[in-house]
């Protein structure tokens, strides 16, 4: 049985606020507050939930993904690279300086989704930015700051999403939105190498009419999945079992993750890509805070 909720306009926070493409919500639990990123709008956000404060910063170019570092600042993949990222107290630019650059086997591409393992490695995918040409030049890459920037063998992708690790690091999920595959994978993962193998289909979107985006992982080991063009998020057991459904007010949810002092709350950005997406989409580009019934996950940080 498939418990279904549906989440009200009541949930948005920072209501003046329209995300080009929100994405990759992250906890801060020494700051405690909330960190997003908007692709196109090249932006940082930062949101304490207790003040409503709410501050931004500007990168020089597009950024696809975010993982803090221990000291407070971030670590983001960017178009042509990885860069730390360092967030003034009052918003404005961002001080930026690069790690490494892309790897990326053409022109055209950039990083999209990120995150690290249990043991604070970063995993960050590439992708062509024109997924109108189905380009499976895609693949995910691994980041640590002794051996930089290397190879997984996990390719093939057009747009490499949804990594999330089990809760004992040991299964990585991955998914792959474009409209043509739409499938989430699981793969074994040795937590002392860094290694992923054995990859096997996790969760078939096909049949379904959404698309998979930006997941989580909760203290149960369910995967939580926003589902793009659907407007809801899903959550499906270890064994790939879908037993929740949480509807939101807007069609394209991206990202999902928990937070709150007791990881009991989550935050869902998503996507607007304009006037003619607002017609049919009004809230799109909103973020959405609400309690979803169970406990997350702490998220690891960049420590490697």
């Amino acid at each position: 049985m498939t418990v279904v909720t549906t989440i009200g306009l009541d949930a948005v926070v920072v209501p003046d606020l329209r995300n080009g493409n929100g994405e990759n919500p992250v906890w801060d639990a020494d700051r405690r507050d909330w960190t997003w990123i908007d692709i196109p709008g090249r932006g940082v956000h930062r949101l304490d939930p207790s003040s409503g404060r709410h501050r931004r910063w500007t990168l020089p170019e597009m950024i696809g993904s975010l993982v803090l570092r221990p000291d407070g600042g971030a670590v983001c993949g960017c178009e042509t690279g990885l860069f730390d990222v360092d967030l003034p107290e009052d918003g404005g630019e961002a001080v930026v300086a690069r790690l490494a650059a892309a790897p990326f086997p053409k022109d055209g591409m950039r990083f999209n989704d990120g995150r690290c393992d249990r043991q604070g490695r970063l995993w960050v995918s590439g992708m062509v930015k024109d997924i109108a040409q189905g380009d499976t030049s895609g693949a995910w890459y691994r980041f640590t700051r002794a051996d930089g920037l290397t190879e997984t063998g996990l390719t093939g992708f057009v747009i490499p999403n949804g990594s999330a690790f089990s809760p004992d690091g040991r299964i990585l999920y991955a998914s792959d939105t474009h409209r043509d595959v739409r499938m989430v994978w699981a793969w074994d993962y040795d937590p002392d190498t860094g290694a992923a193998r054995d990859r096997r289909p996790f969760i078939d979107m096909r049949a379904m009419v959404g698309r998979p985006d930006g997941a989580a992982v909760d203290a149960d080991g369910c995967y939580w999945i926003c589902c793009l063009d659907e407007g809801c998020i899903k959550r499906f057991t270890p064994d790939g079992v879908l037993d929740r459904r949480i509807e939101v007010p807007m069609r394209k949810p991206t990202m999902c993750a928990f937070g709150g002092d007791d990881l009991r709350t989550m935050l869902v950005t998503s996507l607007s890509r304009g006037p003619a997406d607002l017609a049919e989409d009004p809230h799109g580009g909103r973020v959405l805070m609400f309690d979803p019934g169970v406990q997350g996950l702490p998220e690891p940080r960049l420590t490697q």
